[in-house]
């Protein structure tokens, strides 16, 4: 019995015709007879009830049938097991990530999972997350770090939310703090010279929606800028700018947090609902998942103050 054999038989079971039976599986329908009638011979029973054209299983067709899918169905799993265990050792992941996790979060992950699979070509799609929406529902990313509700827009998507992360004022250290208190107010950046990022970055809009609803808008001294620019430009003391916490703590600026809590933004892991993302993608959601339990402990420095882990 092989198992070209049982395709063969469970194919003309489902199609009830032998001719339709060799398109689907791209053979000559002689071939395909002949096959069956070996595996009957081999069996020692009839399988079909050939009676004019009509197909149908005989008893002991229907017997075998769904011990043949099975069979099938475990040798798929197995091909299927072996190769991604084989991807682990060769092949690609497709991450998109937003430019400020790029900076911060990403580099220490990306590295965890390098030392780990060495022989997986890693790429990295930067843009701001409705691109990265977009490119991952294309099919062209194979995950998507992304600052959420922005998956509201694509119900292909499905995410799960990794961290809460407050935003902060950044101010260069030569330059007078931007507030007297140990926090500072959305309403105390009105009037104050703003460094923004360019159009497409998620902080440009969170910033300015925030300023719009305090009343007023943002005044900026320079804008346009990618994000090793922006923290440049602060140094320098052209302005103030507002900087994811995981940022702003390895930037060297000076850091003032927000009163309140709606200055923060959460951080969610996307794939695409209908296609299981590959194995080398799935290990890299768990080094994901994993650096960050190991961060919260404090080991790799995710800033206890401004960031926070969800179950």
């Amino acid at each position: 019995m092989q198992l070209q054999q049982l395709r063969y038989f469970a194919t003309v079971a489902e199609t009830r015709h032998f001719t339709r039976a060799a398109e689907l599986l791209h053979v000559a329908q002689p071939s395909l007879s002949q096959q069956i009638r070996t595996l009957e011979r081999e069996l020692g029973a009839d399988l079909f009830h050939r009676v004019r054209g009509n197909i149908a299983l005989t008893d002991a067709g229907e017997a075998l049938l769904p011990l043949a899918r099975q069979i099938l169905a475990d040798t798929e799993t197995a091909h299927r097991e072996v190769q991604e265990v084989a991807q682990l050792r060769r092949g690609r992941v497709r991450l998109g990530a937003t430019p400020s996790l790029c900076a911060s979060f990403v580099p220490d992950v990306l590295r965890r999972f390098h030392d780990e699979f060495p022989g997986i070509e890693l790429i990295v799609d930067e843009g701001g997350s409705q691109d990265l929406v977009r490119t991952l529902s294309a099919g062209e990313l194979d995950l998507a770090l992304i600052i959420t509700p922005v998956l509201g827009q694509a119900p292909a998507l499905a995410a799960t939310e990794l961290l809460r992360e407050e935003l902060v004022v950044a101010s260069s250290p030569a330059s007078p703090p931007p507030t007297r208190r140990r926090r500072i107010q959305v309403d105390e950046l009105r009037d104050r010279p703003m460094v923004m990022f360019r159009r497409g970055y998620d902080l440009r809009e969170f910033t300015t929606a925030a300023c719009r609803a305090a009343g007023f808008e943002p005044s900026f001294t320079v804008e346009g800028g990618e994000m090793d620019a922006v923290l440049g430009f602060v140094r320098a003391g052209l302005g103030i700018a507002v900087l994811p916490g995981m940022v702003a703590a390895r930037s060297g600026l000076r850091i003032t947090p927000f009163a309140g809590h709606d200055m923060q933004r959460t951080i969610a892991v996307a794939h695409r609902k209908d296609v299981a993302p590959p194995r080398a993608a799935r290990e890299l959601r768990r080094v994901m998942l994993e650096h960050l339990r190991t961060a919260a402990t404090g080991e790799f420095g995710l800033p206890p103050t401004t960031t926070r882990l969800l179950p």
